[in-house]
């Protein structure tokens, strides 16, 4: 089940422009190249030396397989994508030059610059960009579910290429601006080095993997305004404290800050804080069948769960009050938001006992987790204690690699600090998906089990026709049924040192690259 309405684009997810919205003859779409990025020098700067929280993981550069979010400046760096999206998300041109959809929403038809060339020198073409878009569609990559709807993709000639779809997708243009639009040579497709149309190339002698990734300028790229650096070097830091470090030393020109503390003494160093309201904090419940935990399959547990925490004492405690308590997934910028959701559930660890002897439980159960030291212990500690006075006790197993673990359908629940997308109905593809079994396509990262049931489809299938409420319906629904349970909304924060200047990108946790920019201070 992959079923969608491209008019949901416009009803539920608004930050989609006309262009991602409209259907039919009237839905030609010739955009202008994207504007160059504002608040810094015409003049390339020398060096910006980024901090990144994730390598780009095993798959290295391979486009087709590579991920997104705190990954994506790696990807722009040295790829262009079909499409191109503002800070907020609005759609521009990028390497496709326009596109638009026939009247099903189904069949979608883009040109193509035809000026571009990858940089071991071959041209950039249609038959290019149908490989592309099929092996990121079949590939390894996390994030390959978002070319789930598309059945196939052809070249119609060397500069147009249209993609037919099993049913309307209201994200994929969007979607199509991030990795799942990148476009690698096919020359170099069995070769692990990038080879792009992007503004940078990959120094492979300077980089060191999984430490430190060097760019140069790409001498020959067709939109240079899109370039302001001459070098890049992409700092990889694994866990907070060296990170922090390497902020109050002034060894970063900017980077996404992911520590429980320490914000002041950055800010001390010089830093300017972006802050922003991105991701959540709390516990995923994902077997809502009970296949590894039968507890878990009756919602007076998963409730009874939501109940034992004291989300205004964690937030102040573990995060140092930055951010705001919540017991819903959906994003304040969503349409799918509802601020009377933030409160359901409530301190109450009386109401808890209640719920869990109303379930069979009056003794309480074994629930296994998975931990991992990146996470501050005092994190599980307080989760366990809460859980267990209610009558739960946590058994933790630590997890070195604790983000394939947690994608696994191993754990009955995981805790875990999780994006809120810029839409409502990506929200739903990456927690809520169920996969497509008959197709082969697996579930949501965030739904390892695959949960779903009749209730939902039919919200769904509200999003297909275009209510305007659905978002809000399947929100209700997910808080209610208590398939998640939320702490807090954390406060993260982007830093920019004084030569530095960022435009934030709605729904992301990195700016994109070229929102980077020198200030000429």
């Amino acid at each position: 089940m992959f079923r969608t309405a491209a008019v949901i684009a416009c009803a539920a997810a608004g930050v989609l422009t006309l262009a991602a919205c409209s259907s039919g003859a009237d839905a030609a779409v010739e955009v202008p190249a994207m504007p160059a990025a504002s608040g810094g020098s015409d003049a390339h700067a020398a060096l910006l030396r980024l901090g990144m929280v994730d390598a780009p993981g095993e798959a290295g550069f391979v486009a087709s397989q590579m991920a997104f979010a705190t990954k994506s400046v790696y990807g722009q760096a040295v790829y262009d994508t079909l499409v191109r999206a503002t800070a907020a998300n609005k759609l521009e041109a990028g390497l496709a030059t326009g596109w638009e959809y026939d009247e099903t929403s189904t069949v979608l038809t883009m040109r193509l610059r035809t000026d571009v060339r990858f940089s071991d020198g071959a041209p950039f073409t249609a038959d290019a960009a149908v490989q592309n878009l099929l092996r990121f569609r079949d590939g390894g990559s996390q994030n390959a579910y978002w070319l789930a709807s598309v059945a196939d993709v052809v070249a119609l000639d060397e500069s147009t290429i249209q993609l037919t779809l099993s049913a309307p997708d209201p994200v994929l243009l969007l979607q199509l601006s991030r990795s799942a639009g990148y476009m690698e040579s096919p020359a170099s497709f069995e070769d692990p080095a990038p080879v792009g149309t992007g503004p940078y190339l990959l120094d492979a002698e300077a980089s060191v993997a999984d430490e430190t990734y060097v760019y140069v300028a790409n001498p020959e790229y067709w939109a240079p305004e899109f370039q302001h650096y001459d070098r890049i070097e992409m700092s990889v830091f694994e866990e907070p404290e060296p990170l922090m470090a390497a902020f109050l030393e002034n060894r970063l020109d900017a980077g996404l800050y992911n520590g429980y503390d320490g914000f002041e003494q950055i800010e001390g160093a010089g830093y300017t804080a972006n802050d922003f309201m991105l991701d959540w904090t709390g516990l995923l419940l994902y077997d809502r069948a009970g296949e590894v935990n039968p507890a878990l399959a009756d919602v007076n547990v998963r409730r009874a769960i939501n109940f034992a925490f004291d989300r205004e004492g964690m937030l102040a405690t573990l995060n140092g009050g930055r951010g705001e308590v919540t017991t819903q997934i959906f994003g304040i910028h969503t349409d799918g938001y509802n601020g009377a959701l933030d409160t359901v559930y409530d301190y109450n660890p009386e109401k808890a006992r209640d719920l869990l002897v109303k379930a069979g439980y009056p003794e309480g159960f074994e629930l296994e987790m998975p931990s991992v030291s990146w996470i501050p212990a005092a994190v599980f500690e307080s989760m366990a204690a809460q859980l267990a006075d209610i009558g739960i006790t946590v058994v933790y197993t630590d997890e070195p690699d604790y983000i394939a673990a947690i994608t696994q359908p191993r754990y009955a629940a995981v805790s875990f600090q999780l994006e809120q997308p810029a839409t409502p109905w990506e929200t739903y593809v990456n927690a809520l998906f169920p996969g497509v079994a008959e197709a082969g396509v697996g579930p949501a990262p965030w739904n390892p089990f695959g949960s779903t049931d009749p209730f939902i489809e039919r919200i769904v299938a509200k999003f297909q026709a275009g209510d305007p409420g659905a978002a809000k319906e399947l929100n209700n629904y997910m808080v209610d049924q208590a398939w998640f349970a939320p702490f807090y909304r954390n406060l993260s924060v982007f830093y920019t040192g004084g030569s530095t200047a960022a435009t934030l990108q709605v729904g992301n946790a990195y700016p994109a690259l070229w929102n980077i920019v020198p200030t000429g201070a």
